[in-house]
């Protein structure tokens, strides 16, 4: 009993550890990327990393700018950098969660388009 008992444990982590969530990170859309496009707001985007385009709270989720960002990319995990900059120049003519501005009046005023 003791041993499969262990044996079950084992296959239970394994199948964890193999078949768990695929991570769905895109660093190379905000270093090469936002970071390369809008070098002045370098500071602020080392602070919020992330939370550019992703809640704080939940990173599986993106916020309006990650929504808008992901739309104009029309597909996943791009790694051409001029695609990457098209997608972030689309974005900007997007609305922003701040009433009359678009995320590139935001960036233009020296505020993360996540800025509410």
């Amino acid at each position: 009993m003791r041993k499969s008992l262990t044996w079950i444990a084992c296959c239970a982590m394994l199948s964890v550890i193999v078949g768990g969530p695929e991570a769905q990170a895109r660093p190379d859309y905000l270093n090469k990327g936002f970071k390369n496009a809008y070098p002045a707001l370098k500071t602020e985007v080392e602070a919020a990393k992330c939370g550019v385009c992703h809640p704080e709270e939940k990173k599986s989720v993106r916020n309006s700018y990650g929504k808008a960002v992901g739309t104009a990319l029309g597909e996943k995990n791009v790694k051409d950098e001029a695609k990457i900059k098209e997608a972030l120049t689309k974005a900007e003519a997007e609305k922003s969660d701040v009433a009359g501005k678009t995320f590139g009046e935001l960036i233009k005023d020296g505020k993360l388009p996540n800025a509410k």
